[in-house]
């Protein structure tokens, strides 16, 4: 347990009012600039770029686009230049080149998804040895898609309901296991709470494939590795780091659920162990963020208006063998480290500041943008 001395407080450091309605929001890496997307009251896609001081949040860039804007990852851009991953409402992914303030055409621009986009996630731009820069996409048509900007406007992975089954809503999508130039993973969660890790692990095969892939059948490689059902519809899914070897997830839901699975360990019949949180107050849990600077602290915001805090604590022993001789998975502990009331309205978006300890900004449906710090996290 932290001592109240050394427990972490969330306090609010500026804020600022508007007049759109802002569902995403992303720090920019090695600057003290964050991008927020949304949708005008006329429906239309708002992108806009602020700058950090020590008074106020000044706008440096805004665009205006035809599409309003669901959601956006920085996750797959180069480490020469910023560029920004933007789902939107009518089912577009589009890449814009923050440089230039998203001035001008995308840089890539493709119909991802027949509806709205809910969730993207990115990774591979920036690290070298880690495979290629991939941005994986869910839809509200039940389709999770996986696309190379650097190719063609077709996505080199797809998985999609089969022929007569129901459609789910897709809600949240997460890529990771990311640790060679051979292994990837996929997330995706789903409105009834089906949880499906898909695994691009074929990715040899499926890069000499693509062209072929993509004149034929678009699911020859789609493999289920695993798959769970948590009840409750599935807001938000992360990784605790996308460039390790499976360590960990998070599963934010409906009814005050936060699922945290240790991916270390995946037993044949029991897949991996998991716990369960609910949040004191009540409400839903919109998305769970990991610390970068220490991946076993992540914050939880909810449709109540609040930002939590808690420590992911590992067991004596991650894994035991079952009486057959088979290893599985030891689930560990969430301790609850702090909570703040930012809002009256549910904060839909939350990042940290990959460069700066304890820095986060974040959104609400009362349309205001915070910029706020975490003390004390180095003493955690």
């Amino acid at each position: 347990m932290v001592d109240a001395q050394r427990r972490p407080q969330i306090l609010e450091h500026l804020n600022k009012s508007l007049t759109v309605t802002i569902h995403a929001t992303r720090w920019i890496p090695g600057t003290a600039r964050f991008v927020a997307v949304g949708t005008y009251p006329r429906s239309t896609g708002c992108l806009q770029i602020y700058e950090l001081s020590e008074a106020e949040l000044r706008a440096s860039a805004e665009r205006e686009r035809p599409d309003g804007f669901k959601c956006a990852t920085l996750g797959a851009s180069p480490s020469s230049s910023s560029q920004l991953a933007t789902g939107s409402f009518s089912g577009r992914l589009q890449v814009w080149d923050l440089e230039r303030g998203a001035a001008g055409a995308p840089l890539f621009d493709a119909q991802a998804h027949a509806s709205i986009v809910n969730a993207a996630d990115g990774f591979g731009g920036r690290a070298v040895g880690y495979g290629p820069p991939e941005i994986a996409t869910a839809g509200r048509d039940g389709a999770v898609r996986v696309w190379d900007v650097r190719q063609a406007d077709a996505p080199v992975a797809a998985f999609e309901p089969a022929d007569g089954d129901s459609v789910r809503d897709c809600w949240a999508v997460a890529i990771g296991n990311s640790f060679n130039d051979e292994e990837r993973c996929v997330l995706a969660g789903y409105d009834n709470g089906d949880i499906k890790l898909f695994d691009l692990r074929a990715n040899k095969a499926r890069r000499r494939m693509t062209r072929a892939w993509r004149a034929h059948d678009a699911h020859a490689f789609a493999v289920v590795r695993w798959e769970t059902n948590v009840k409750n519809g599935v807001c938000g899914l992360q990784f605790d780091r996308p460039d390790i070897s499976m360590n960990k997830f998070t599963a934010s839901c409906l009814e005050s659920q936060l699922h945290v699975f240790d991916a270390r360990t995946q037993h044949p019949q029991h897949g991996f162990a998991g716990l369960t949180e609910k949040l004191a107050r009540g409400t839903t849990v919109w998305g769970a963020a990991h610390l970068p600077q220490n991946r076993d602290v992540l914050a939880a915001h909810t449709g109540g208006g609040e930002v939590a805090l808690y420590r992911y604590r590992y067991p004596d022993q991650r894994r035991v063998k079952d009486q057959d001789g088979c290893e599985m998975g030891v689930a560990g502990s969430l301790e609850a480290l702090s909570h703040a009331s930012l809002s009256s309205q549910p904060v839909n978006s939350f990042d940290w500041s990959p460069d700066r300890l304890g820095l986060f900004v974040c959104s609400a449906f009362d349309q205001c943008l915070r910029v706020g710090i975490v003390t004390k996290l180095e003493k955690i």
